[in-house]
């Protein structure tokens, strides 16, 4: 592992790396059962001791009783032990689940990354002894207990390192978004009390050198992993080297699964980021039961293989990048900085993963893709595309009622499969993943089904920070078009306050849920109930099977000036359904009389800005063909300047307007603005 990092006194010197990297984060009720499946080592009771650390009863013995929650960094907590099932699994802490990896999984490649062109790899045996130096060197530059190491880098081999050397040392893993301002990063150092912090390049060190010295319990920078100069890093694996282990196995023995090992911080749209405490049972045991839910292979039996370039300062990235690939001795392959700028595809060609995490804009980014290539193609092949997609969209929705039974395949799919189905998949790099989901944000309907024709189902999910990741996900045999499925094994939901149609407030019971936000102890009230069930601030629903379906969030309720309740994202989402030119629509009525949206256009995007450009991309450009316009700007539309695409649009929200509940949740005016809403506009945030 060769790359680039030190440590050095702030006060005395300053070393500069060389890359720059890209700028870039609940279910139906049912029983804990067991699966029938799980192999005998995943089913010790909760008494199971191990030698290398302290049970849960064991350091409750002669200690104050501990509450289910916390706002002290040092604090343990009582975890949501269940009589039986998944509930009921022993405790770990992280170190147990790396440790039972390489005892199992130990000549497996972990981690894989490629160096300029050549492609490196590392195995669980030497994947955990690095760690374990890693450990050794940031407690030799004076990391104390249950202080930060602050990371702040696009995802890599040495942010895996640092987050859970960090952990072995008995500090807190601490990502830093790469995209946080200097006084940005500067809180989130304070408020974790980092000692050190870790930096992939140039730019991110200078933010950290503009704040040092208001860091309280700052002591050193370890300027890090630059591709090109290989001198920072290595001198800073050197520290750890030769130190004895006696030191670092005393605070390995000594780490409780109740503890607190990681923060994540929340985006802070209101007020400070919290940190988010996630004690070692938190990631261990959600690590466990997702890998359980979604039926993931271990690696003697066959290996699965996923790509990391989610931004790690996020917990779903880390869930599925380090903890569940961690669980089942799967591989994680490194993208490149400048994966969601573009080179996303070539490493997933070229990785071929057995399962793909990818954020609604992701999925939406290759949609449009295909379907812009789609356009140039000859009549012939767009006739045949589109008979195949028809027949995987009616294929997989009687699949999908049917509750993921398999019928024969008919003859037409067979041929639509060869033709279009595979080839498809081959293109995107997924022909072996049967495993493909999205979260973080909602996905529209029209993105769902065009996937879905293709043979490619997505698979939504739901969760929070607070709940460790995942609380609900769908799985083939447990899916619904626009539901994010059932809780993971060993969880449990309940709906606080339903209305009439049966939405409540989304609350979340197990033991992925959080300890509580540091040094926040009226925020962590806030966000637990007196029973320690976690709200989630979320609208959702059941339907008669259990699936969960989300319907918006308490606070983008609208309260129109009759005292009616509405919420947008249903009504959002319908507009953009049956106006397939809309990209973004936003309902305004809160305290009027009456309705009104914002609409914008679906655009092509500046590749390295990110910003929207007045070009319409090539699909809308089709559609306005198909309804009479000649339009290939969004300047020519906005304002009412197109006709045929104003009438198509009132046509739209009419069709919507008809299936509204009542006379109070009909759109009364609309305007098309002049530009699409983006994240350097700042009209969006970042996904979290």
């Amino acid at each position: 592992m060769e790359s680039s990092c030190g440590a050095v006194d702030l006060d005395d010197c300053v070393v500069d790396a060389a890359n720059e990297s890209s700028e870039e984060e609940s279910t139906g009720e049912r029983e804990e059962d067991e699966p029938t499946d799980v192999p005998a080592q995943h089913t010790q009771t909760v008494s199971a001791q191990r030698p290398d650390s302290l049970s849960v009863a064991a350091a409750a013995v002669g200690a104050e009783p501990q509450g289910l929650w916390t706002s002290q960094g040092d604090a343990e907590v009582k975890l949501r032990m269940g009589e039986s099932g998944m509930a009921a699994e022993a405790p770990l802490t992280i170190h147990q689940m790396f440790t039972s990896a390489v005892e199992r999984f130990g000549g497996f490649t972990a981690l894989s990354w490629k160096d300029g062109e050549q492609m490196k790899t590392m195995n669980y045996e030497e994947y955990y002894q690095t760690c374990r130096t890693a450990a050794k060197s940031f407690l030799k530059l004076g990391l104390q207990r249950y202080h930060g190491v602050g990371i702040l880098g696009f995802n890599s081999v040495e942010w895996f390192i640092s987050d859970i050397g960090a952990i072995l040392a008995g500090g807190f893993a601490v990502g830093i978004y790469t995209t946080n301002s200097p006084e940005a990063c500067q809180y989130v150092a304070e408020n974790c009390k980092a000692n050190i912090i870790v930096v992939e390049n140039h730019k991110q060190l200078q933010k950290i050198l503009q704040v040092r010295k208001q860091i309280p319990f700052f002591k050193y920078k370890l300027c890090h992993w630059s591709q090109k100069e290989i001198t920072d890093w290595a001198e800073f694996m050197e520290l750890g080297r030769d130190e004895p282990d006696a030191p670092l196995d005393a605070i390995i023995a000594s780490q409780k699964p109740n503890q607190c090992c990681t923060l994540i911080y929340t985006s802070g749209t209101t007020g400070q980021p919290k940190g988010v405490m996630l004690s070692h049972d938190n990631l261990t045991w959600t690590a466990l039961s997702t890998s359980r839910h979604v039926h993931l292979t271990e690696a003697t039996q066959a290996q699965e293989a996923v790509v990391s370039y989610l931004p790690l300062s996020h917990i779903a990235a880390q869930m599925v990048d380090i903890w569940v690939c961690m669980k089942v001795g799967g591989v994680t392959h490194f993208a490149q900085p400048d994966a969601l700028k573009g080179s996303l595809v070539n490493t997933l060609k070229e990785v071929r993963p057995t399962a793909f995490m990818g954020v609604p804009r992701v999925w939406e980014k290759m949609q449009e893709k295909m379907k812009s290539v789609g356009a140039k193609s000859s009549t012939v092949r767009r006739k045949v595309a589109a008979w195949a997609k028809d027949v995987g969209l009616q294929t997989n929705l009687t699949k999908m009622n049917q509750n993921g039974a398999v019928g024969r395949p008919t003859f037409s799919y067979h041929i639509a499969k060869k033709l279009v189905f595979k080839k498809v998949r081959k293109a995107l790099g997924l022909e072996r993943c049967n495993k493909c989901f999205t979260g973080a944000a909602p996905i529209t309907k029209d993105t769902l089904e065009f996937f879905l024709s293709l043979n490619i189902p997505l698979y939504e999910l739901f969760g929070m920070s607070e709940s460790s990741g995942p609380h609900t996900i769908s799985v083939p045999e447990a899916f619904k078009l626009t539901s994010c499925g059932k809780e993971i094994p060993g969880c449990k939901t309940k709906l606080l306050n339903p209305d009439e149609e049966g939405n409540g407030e989304i609350c979340l019971w197990g033991r992925h849920v959080f300890m509580g936000y540091l040094n926040m102890p009226d925020k962590t009230e806030e966000a637990l109930d007196a029973e320690g069930w976690l709200r989630s601030g979320d609208l959702g629903k059941h339907d008669h099977n259990g699936f969960l379906f989300i319907t918006g969030r308490i606070k983008e309720l609208i309260i129109t000036a009759g005292g009616e309740n509405i919420p947008p994202v249903p009504i959002e989402d319908a507009v953009k359904e049956h106006v397939p030119l809309i990209s973004n629509a936003m309902l305004i009525g809160d305290k009027r009389k009456f309705l009104s949206m914002l609409l914008t256009i679906k655009c092509q995007v500046n590749s390295e800005s990110g910003a929207p450009e007045d070009e319409l991309t090539p699909e809308v450009v089709e559609l306005c063909r198909k309804l009479g316009s000649t339009a290939t700007r969004v300047s020519e539309i906005c304002g009412g300047r197109d006709r045929a695409v104003h009438g198509a649009i009132q046509d739209g929200i009419n069709r919507v307007n008809d299936k509204a509940t009542s006379n109070a949740q009909r759109i009364q005016k609309w305007i098309v603005l002049d530009k699409d809403f983006s994240i350097v506009g700042g009209e969006l945030g970042e996904f979290n």
